[in-house]
């Protein structure tokens, strides 16, 4: 089982260390041609392994043998030396793939990923060349791949020693021995998992001051004890904890990964910049994205590797799938026939053999900073669209790549280390700006892939993507979505995996529409320039992806206005400045502070007592770490539990090593490695067990983690899906699943009734669905063509456009063509350039079917009566005035509905209808078109069967209605509701918080909504699996989440990511408070469960202060008033002391018949000495005086309710959420199941009633005592906003 747990330690610095030059044979044979006077220098011999040195280096006492052996031997052992035998045998051993046992052996372990076949290759790729002469040192990197991608890194040194005479490289080098002028290169390599490029240079460097003093004979010896202090160097968890560690004389660096998902970054990314100009490098880009098989060239080894890493780092989050082999020695060159993509590198003198002899290849000459095909000098590969390409080229002319020009106005350095700490910071702060401008331009380029997925059902609309590109972008794109690097991409997003790629987009897609008036000021001019723009109807994908951002500009300073106009549906025309002009924003943020830790110097002995000595000072240096972060900086103090665990577990304190991880486990839980604690768990011996069962936090942990391991493995579907047309008849839920994976629609609701117009009750034919999709695919080309004159594009919103245009027809006002877009219907006159404005839809008073007389008969005509003009607007529109009828009356209806419930998503729903009714009588064309599609005509249906009229209290108090289940096929309940205050003028990317609604709907789902403009920020978050049943912002950066899976989940709400989880709860989360009075300035958080415990936090170190418990059937909600606790249990409210014991008791009385069977909410107002109860089945709240609690102190009947779901208090109000009492019949009105009562808390009595949700209200909360928030339940779904008074 140790075996297995050390599989998953984080690894050393060090892998292993293999040193490779010439055999003893052949130097001796070189040495004797000399004498011959044979030409011996520039002879090329084969390099061969002479030795290799991996852990472990420190042998451990008996008694502990067998356990402490085992820890580093996961890793099969495939060298056997005996100490004394030639490095000839050695090496043919090892080449021969089985290696003899020699008595008196030792195992030599190796990284199981390495070729030693291979690697004399690459450590000498121009291969090992005799001299007469000594040469300087040279270091090159290798970079290994194995078959799943995963990679191991080398750093070589070459240095190049003298030939001895008569004297192998293991003999004494004493007595007659004398050096010839004969000099043969070694070649020292280091292996890592991780790519410490310069850190690994670095280390060589060091050794290199040692090896040129030292003999030959005491060559290993000092390379193992070089590798042995590497292997003693943890490497730093992911986040911003760097390492440092002295091997003298240099101080070195080990930086961390950014996040699970990212390599660390430990080179310099400006190398390429300093290579290519900026259109060179887009190309290499461009040949990269459309996986073309590449291949580097530089005389320099160094720089093919380092370059080729900066490429793929700049394509991130795209990862290569491909190939990968930066370093190819001359005996490698047939790798370059491979018929895949790759990239590889070679050496500048293989250019013109490689160019002639291979076809289709991209070459790419660092040395000259070309780029060129195998077939020709030209570049014959679509580029990367221009927009985003100029972007790049004018961020890159801003970057200042030279350390000299920037260093030259400061005092010189006398120390080399503060040297190489100024130039590290440099270098630092240029990646850091670098890697942002090359993530901008990747976003740039693929900003609007995600308006065309469909998350549900994993499906990438790859047609109507390339239909929003511009021409000359259209084959890039196409190539590029074809690629496997794209592909995995795609999974990405189809995930919502929040990484950089998605923070910059979300960051910035709020810039990107601010930048609204400035391409309207282009767009003016443009048409000053030119007499006709496109104004074209967007695709459904475009409808449902800009629908929630409709009302961006309102701002709660400035009180949300009434529903207007411009808020039905706000997008932009689809111009290059749009989608790619970015604020500089987004690329001066600051990057974050780093932290470094010193490591103890390394032992002057590698004995097993001196390393124990080193890990205990290592261990109580970590201490000393957390004790100065403990209730400062959450981030870092996880990385310190990481790093101690990791230590205590390799000296076999696994009892302490568990106490570790169990605190970085609710510290941050992102970096968590379950693998090793299952393992560690899994090893403990039977008196460690003992010792855990008097640990309850350890219990807690071990617990979870054998849950968890116990799970059946769970495969989700990860596949991205490309849309077919059915080749089967189609039931409806087959129907339902097909309109959705092919993104016409996504309302569950609409889709039945889009099914009951095409099939009339029957299934549907595969053919008739075909000829549907098709007429819909050809309506959004016809909008995309449409062209209005410049003076008709003047009268229109900026955020207008074409939905619907008739035929030639004759009208009151002349003949010409009805145009309709989503706010109004006018009249393009024929012959004439002018403008007629028939109607607002707002403005409609009525639209039927009349019969004018033409000659001796009646025809048909539509006519249009609109408020505050006599005449009405007719027009004989032939065969299409039952269509337009329809349509008209569809989206009069969809406007009346959406300014009444000042709900903008009526309108955007309508027009889908007007859509789709359009879409299927062109698909059915028969006598029964029109009656089919009536059964789209939903609001013009509903406003005939249900009072669309609003009281006039609720709409003078209802502000905004809002859709959290905007991205979902169906409405979700609205479980939970939380504001957080913030800035209102500032957004998070600024470094300031805005103000946040926290929205937790079924299944775990959690959306935010910037609440200064009640904009969706991005999509939901998936807070464990189960139901939330509350929320608390506790303080500015973190809101808790309480599950019914018993866990406490805390969210970032700056970075909107959720790493940490408090799991002392048995049982359901049910209650969350805060009590900010604390004498000693520490915020102190209170959780209750259901079975009635409840904790005390500290929330700065989330350690639990106390815990009681309270005897209770359930415990549903707690609350802190004046410093005490209030509790609601079912059938009693609780008071506890501060110890936890019961102060006071309201219980309900004894009498069944005369009150209900339990509370369902409460509200305490300490400074009037009233509580407040509800009921969930009873339609009364009752008032009761805490000093008191014996009897009722009132009674406050709610009309027409028949129970209390929740209720808050505002100012001097009592807002309470409601059942509506059942009809005659039993039977509920279905539109109007709940309503908001508003009570004067001081006269007692009900001051409204407010009607705003189809379905039970479940949730309330107040905006800063200005607004107040209502959502419901799933039949409804939607969150209202509420002015108070």
């Amino acid at each position: 089982m140790v075996v297995v747990m050390m599989d998953h330690l984080a690894p050393a610095l060090l892998e292993a260390c293999v040193v490779i030059g010439a055999s003893a044979d052949k130097l001796q044979e070189v040495y004797q041609a000399k004498n011959n006077n044979l030409a011996a220098e520039h002879l090329l011999l084969e390099p061969e392994v002479l030795y290799v040195l991996s852990p472990p280096f420190v042998n451990r006492p008996q008694t502990e043998s067998e356990a402490v052996r085992s820890l580093w031997k996961r890793r099969r052992s495939i060298l056997r030396r005996k100490r004394e035998q030639p490095p000839s045998a050695t090496a043919s051993s090892c080449q021969g793939g089985e290696a003899k046992e020699y008595e008196g052996s030792e195992d030599v372990s190796v990284p199981k990923d390495i070729d030693l076949m291979a690697l004399p290759q690459l450590c000498f790729p121009g291969g090992l060349q005799v001299t007469s002469e000594q040469r300087d040192e040279e270091f090159h990197f290798l970079v290994f791949t194995d078959v799943f991608g995963n990679k191991t890194h080398g750093v070589v040194m070459q240095c190049y020693r003298p030939i001895l005479e008569g004297a192998s490289l293991y003999q004494n080098g004493a007595g007659s021995s004398k050096f010839s002028n004969l000099f043969c290169a070694y070649s020292f390599c280091v292996i890592s998992q991780y790519p410490y490029f310069t850190a690994l240079k670095d280390c060589l460097s060091c050794l290199l001051i040692q090896l040129r003093t030292c003999r030959l004979s005491d060559m290993e010896d000092r390379v193992k004890e070089f590798a042995a202090k590497l292997t003693l160097v943890p490497i730093p968890p992911p986040g911003q904890l760097h390492l440092m560690f002295t091997l003298h004389p240099l101080t070195i660096i080990l930086p961390p990964q950014e996040d699970k998902d990212h390599p660390a970054i430990d080179l310099d990314l400006h190398l390429p910049f300093l290579c290519f100009r900026p259109h060179q490098l887009l190309q290499v880009m461009s040949c990269l994205l459309q996986e073309q098989r590449v291949v580097l060239f530089s005389a320099n080894w160094a720089r093919l590797t380092l370059v080729a890493e900066s490429l793929l780092l700049f394509l991130m989050p795209l990862s290569w799938q491909h190939p990968y082999v930066p370093v190819l020695s001359r005996g490698m060159l047939d790798f370059l026939m491979a018929p895949t993509a790759f990239l590889m590198g070679c050496h500048l003198s293989h250019f013109e053999e490689v160019a002639s002899e291979t076809d289709d290849l991209i070459l790419i000459n660092i040395d000259k900073g070309s780029v060129s095909t195998s077939n020709s000098d030209t570049l014959d590969v679509p580029d990367i669209p221009g927009a985003a390409a100029d972007c790049f080229t004018q961020r890159c002319q801003s970057v200042q790549m030279h350390f000299d020009l920037d260093q030259c106005c400061h005092a010189s350095c006398s120390d080399i280390n503060e040297q190489r700490t100024q130039r590290r910071v440099w270098q630092r702060n240029l990646n850091h700006e670098i890697q942002r401008i090359t993530l901008e331009l990747i976003v740039n380029v693929f900003r609007d892939v995600s308006s065309h997925l469909n998350y549900e059902h994993r499906v990438f609309n790859s047609e109507e993507f390339l239909k929003t590109r511009q021409p000359d972008e259209q084959l890039f794109y196409k190539k590029v979505l074809e690629t496997h690097i794209f592909h995995s991409f795609l999974k990405d997003r189809l995930n919502r995996k929040m990484d950089n790629y998605a923070r910059m987009e979300l960051s910035t897609r709020s810039e990107m529409q601010n930048t609204t008036e400035k391409c309207n000021f282009y767009c003016a001019l443009s048409r000053m320039k030119a007499k006709i723009e496109v104004s074209h109807r967007p695709i459904s994908q475009e409808i449902q992806a800009h629908g929630r951002s409709s009302v961006s500009e309102s701002r709660l300073n400035k009180s949300l206005p009434n529903l207007r106009d411009d808020q039905t549906v706000n997008f932009h025309r689809n111009t290059p400045l749009t989608r790619i002009i970015m604020s500089e924003f987004a690329l001066k943020i600051p990057s974050t502070p780093v932290k470094m830790l010193r490591l103890p110097d390394f032992p002057a002995s590698l004995s097993f007592h001196c390393v124990q000595s080193y890990y205990n000072e290592l261990v109580q240096q970590l201490g000393k770490a957390i004790f100065s972060v403990q209730n400062q900086n959450s981030a870092l103090l996880a990385r310190f539990y990481y790093l101690r665990g990791f230590i205590n577990t390799l000296c076999s304190r696994r009892l302490d090593a568990l106490s570790d991880f169990q605190k970085l486990y609710k510290t941050d839980a992102d970096i968590f490695p379950t693998q090793l604690v299952t393992c560690l768990v899994d090893s403990l011996h039977q008196d460690e067990r003992q010792q855990v069962e008097k640990r309850p936090e350890l219990q807690r942990l071990i617990l979870k983690v054998k849950t968890e391991s116990e799970q059946p493995l769970v495969h989700h579907d990860d596949r991205v899906k490309k849309f077919v047309l059915p080749t089967q008849q189609m039931p409806q839920d087959e129907f339902v699943r097909c309109v959705l994976e092919c993104g016409i629609v996504k309302d569950v609701a609409t889709i039945h009734r889009l099914f009951d117009a095409l099939a009339d009750g029957q299934k549907i034919d595969p053919k008739l669905f075909a000829d549907f999709y098709n007429v819909w695919k050809e309506m959004a080309a016809e909008a995309q063509d449409v062209h209005l004159p410049s003076e008709v594009i003047d009268h229109l919103e900026n955020s207008e456009y074409v939905c619907k245009l008739s035929s030639r027809v004759k009208t009151s006002h002349g003949v010409g063509k009805i145009v309709m877009t989503q706010r109004r219907l006018f009249l393009l006159i024929e012959g004439q350039p002018g403008y007629l404005e028939i109607t607002n839809f707002r403005d409609i008073q009525e639209v039927k079917i009349a019969l004018a007389p033409f000659l001796l008969v009646r025809i048909p005509s539509l006519r249009i009566q609109t408020s505050g003009r006599l005449k009405a607007f007719e027009a004989n529109l032939k065969t299409e005035t039952e269509l337009w009828n329809l349509v008209i009356k569809e989206m009069w209806a969809g406007r009346k509905m959406a300014d009444q419930h000042k709900d903008p998503q009526y309108m955007t729903q309508a027009l889908t209808n007007v859509l789709l009714m359009d879409a299927v009588m062109r698909c059915l064309q028969t006598q029964r078109s029109i009656i089919n599609a009536s059964k789209l005509a939903y609001f013009d249906k509903i406003r005939h069967e249900v009072s669309m009229i609003v009281h006039e209290t609720t709409s003078d108090t209802l502000k905004h209605k809002i859709n959290p289940s905007l991205d979902l096929a169906e409405p979700q309940t609205v479980h939970v509701l939380l504001y957080t205050p913030g800035q209102l003028n500032c957004s998070d990317s600024e470094g300031g918080m805005s103000p946040k609604l926290w929205v937790a709907l079924s299944g775990g789902k959690v959306v935010v909504f910037d609440a200064a403009s009640w904009c969706m920020m991005q999509g939901s978050l998936q807070i464990g699996r189960s139901q939330v049943n509350c929320m608390l912002g506790v303080v500015q950066e973190q809101v808790w989440v309480g599950s019914q899976d018993s866990v406490i989940y805390i969210i970032d709400s700056r970075s909107m990511s959720c790493n940490k989880q408090l799991t002392e709860h048995r049982h359901e989360v049910t209650g969350l408070a805060v009590d900010t009075r604390d004498i000693h300035n520490s915020l102190q958080g209170f959780s209750c469960s259901c079975d009635g415990t409840i904790l005390q936090w500290d929330a700065a170190s989330l350690k639990v202060k106390r815990q009681f418990h309270l005897q209770c059937d359930r415990l549903s909600s707690i609350q802190i008033h004046d410093g005490t606790m209030w509790c609601c249990c079912g059938e009693s409210i609780v008071e506890l002391k501060k110890d936890g014991s019961s102060q006071r008791k309201l219980s309900l009385p004894d009498d069944p018949q005369s009150m209900p069977c339990g509370f369902s909410s409460f509200i305490i107002i300490p400074e009037q000495g009233q509580l407040w109860t509800g009921c969930a089945n009873s339609g009364e709240l009752c008032l009761w005086d805490t000093n008191n609690q014996r009897c009722l102190s009132k009674i406050v009947s709610l009309p027409g309710s028949s129970g209390v779901t929740c209720m808050i208090r505002v100012k001097k109000q009592i807002w309470v959420g409601c059942h509506r009492q059942s009809d005659v019949g039993g039977q509920c009105n279905s539109q109007l199941r709940s309503h908001v009562l508003v009570v004067d808390s001081e006269a007692h009595t009900v001051t409204k009633e407010l009607q705003a949700h189809s379905d039970t209200i479940q949730a309330l909360c107040s905006a800063e005592d200005r607004y107040v928030l209502s959502g419901s339940a799933y039949r409804d779904g939607k969150i209202a906003i509420w002015k108070v008074e």
